[in-house]
């Protein structure tokens, strides 16, 4: 019984492990294409000479392990919300222990919205950089593609935006094989270049390394901000924490990722050591010949995978910085009917479209990019640093000064590498920046304005026990059929309520004041998603309560509400929404700006209609003008 049960869970423990490989480390896995080049690029002023040559391998390898391995696999993947990773699980986990409020509050807060900002840059410049250093080795093939990697790339861009709409799930299958396939050809092109030179495992000693940042071929953060692309992708380890699981990562990442990708840099620098002029593109240049156009057709699938990854990523944070309440309601589509984190934002796909486009276009080539590029990474990497901090000692409740001289030793290399990265700003690291600030100046704006109209409902409401009063004394005429009013506040009479007794001057038999409450953590139990106060003369309070992670749908769960004795028929129920009309207002506690860009946010959002999946013919809505 027990050997047929492990039977039975093996092949999903075997589909899970190789999924994860298309998903958690495809963006990580490309970076071969182009780390070892960028660090001998022109601009970093490094010549490849055997000395060189192993002080850049030496940091490389100690970069992927000291931040990697040492501080996602080991550390940073401990610090999970209920089984979800990533920088806003993270900081929802901070918040629920801080609170909103108070300059804690506002500084996690804060250090979350700069780290989701962040991912949405690298969500630009991942597509580009990994299809562009892909699609350069034709280049290398023959000179005939000179100047034809751009169009090619963009074109490929293209045809994967496209192919957002339709969903992941029927390609999705193939992202794990072809990242199989992918690592096992690094892994071997290593070998094969190892073995021509072997005096390069010299570098496994951290002593080249430094050797060669303090020798003065080149400057030390020049350096270090062309290495930083070995580690791009370590943040994806974390934020897929909760589709695969933590020892899934860990598993995959020590057993096939991680030496793969070492015994490829490696084989690139042995490479070097015996052919330096190969250092144009020693990842092509590494296979031999005859294989070089299935290499270039192998890695632009790879790097494809770990754009869709990126692509999906950001439709991920965006769902749940729309449920944190720092992002105006979007439309978003679900693409699988048996995952529910297979989702698709048309407006964030449309955007990231255009934007990587443009830097295709703009910057030209993957080494122009990289300096870009490592800045989006190290910042969100500092993010979660500092919030990783707080979770080991303020949650996990580790010793104070151990936290602190982990999180220190972290810090530092993650501020050498942002350092290093900051020297390029005029040379693209003003992108990222650009984009981080844009996004945080928008979360921050729909923040403050939502916290601002609720104070001021709060200061003109009517308590909803004066309602109950009326209803009861019968001085408010009845009508057949269900009335259900959304509130953010089920203790006072909701606007929509008001404005539909003044004007109509009648109340349903049944009313009910609905609030829909996201929680701070990924997921609510079923149990405890629905909670039903029933009050005197057909008055009922319901609070639906969900995760950052859960899509509601607000009919669906009021059928359940009749265990509670209540029912809600679909074709005699209507559903109450207030729709606010905003003008800015002088006397504002918002700048100008930030008033009017609030209002054109509220503009944008999505109806609550669509947004809570109400039925159209069934909504009210009843408009209200309010300053801000």
């Amino acid at each position: 019984m027990s050997s047929a049960s492990s039977e039975e869970k093996q092949p999903i423990r075997v589909a899970l492990h190789v999924a994860a490989l298309g998903v958690v480390f495809g963006d990580i896995g490309t970076s071969p294409l182009y780390t070892i080049r960028q660090c001998f690029d022109p601009v970093v002023g490094l010549k490849p000479t055997p000395e060189s040559v192993t002080g850049v391998l030496s940091l490389v390898f100690w970069a992927i392990t000291l931040i990697v391995m040492l501080k996602y696999v080991i550390f940073i993947l401990r610090a999970d919300n209920k089984g979800e990773g990533g920088v806003l699980a993270l900081t929802a986990l901070s918040l629920k222990r801080s609170g909103t409020n108070g300059r804690l509050g506002g500084a996690i807060t804060i250090a979350g919205m700069i780290g989701a900002a962040l991912f949405y840059g690298d969500g630009v410049l991942t597509p580009a950089i990994s299809v562009l250093g892909a699609v350069e080795g034709l280049e290398v093939i023959s000179p005939a593609f000179d100047g034809m990697t751009m169009p090619i790339a963009a074109v490929l861009l293209v045809g994967l935006f496209l192919a957002q709409k339709s969903g992941t799930a029927s390609v999705g299958a193939l992202f794990g094989p072809v990242m199989g396939v992918w690592f096992v050809t690094l892994g071997a092109l290593g070998i094969w270049g190892i073995a021509h030179e072997p005096a390069v495992l010299a570098a496994l000693n951290p002593r080249p390394g430094f050797e060669l940042l303090i020798s003065g071929q080149t400057h030390p953060l020049l350096l270090l901000g062309a290495v930083v692309l070995a580690i791009t992708g370590a943040e994806a380890l974390y934020a897929d924490m909760g589709h695969f699981g933590r020892s899934t990562i860990r598993r995959i990442w020590i057993g096939l990722v991680w030496p793969a990708l070492i015994l490829n840099y490696f084989g690139q620098g042995a490479l070097l050591l015996h052919t330096p002029e190969a250092v144009e593109n020693p990842f092509y240049l590494l296979a031999p010949e005859f294989l070089r156009i299935p290499l270039v057709l192998l890695a632009t699938m790879a790097a494809i995978i770990a754009s869709q990854a990126v692509i999906s990523g950001a439709f991920s944070v965006t769902s749940q910085a729309v449920e944190l309440g720092w992002l105006p309601r979007v439309r978003i589509r679900h693409t699988s009917a048996r995952e529910s984190g297979q989702i698709y934002v048309p407006q964030i796909n449309a955007a990231l479209m255009v934007g990587v486009l443009a830097v295709v276009f703009g910057f030209e080539s993957s080494s122009n990019l990289a300096y870009a590029y490592g800045i989006a990474v190290v910042g969100t990497m500092v993010t979660t640093t500092l919030l990783g901090f707080y979770y080991y000692r303020y949650i996990a409740r580790w010793p104070l000064i151990p936290t602190a001289l982990v999180a220190l030793v972290f810090l530092t290399i993650d501020l050498s590498f942002l350092t290093s990265n900051l020297t390029k700003f005029l040379q693209g690291g003003w992108l990222p920046i650009m984009i981080a600030l844009v996004i945080v100046a928008v979360m921050e704006t729909w923040r403050r304005g939502r916290k601002i109209l609720s104070e001021q409902f709060l200061d003109g409401a009517v308590p909803l026990e004066t309602l109950l009063k009326q209803a009861a004394a019968q001085k408010i005429q009845r009508v057949k059929g269900a009335a259900v009013f959304l509130t953010a506040n089920l203790d006072m009479v909701p606007t929509a309520l008001l404005h539909n007794l003044k004007h109509n001057q009648v109340l349903h038999k049944r009313v009910a004041l609905l609030r829909v409450s996201t929680e701070d953590t990924p997921r609510v139990p079923l149990s405890e998603q629905l909670h039903v106060e029933t009050l005197p003369n057909g008055f009922a309070r319901i609070e639906i309560r969900h995760g950052f992670m859960q899509p509601v749908d607000v009919p669906e769960t009021l059928e359940r509400c009749r265990t509670f004795g209540l029912d809600f028929p679909p074709m005699e129920t209507s559903y109450f929404v207030s729709r606010q009309t905003l003008v800015h207002e002088h006397s504002s506690k918002m700048p100008a700006w930030q008033s009017q860009l609030f209002i054109l946010l509220m503009d944008y959002a999505l109806s609550p209609t669509e947004y809570f999946q109400l039925p159209p013919n069934r909504v009210v809505e009843l408009g209200t003008k309010t300053e801000v």
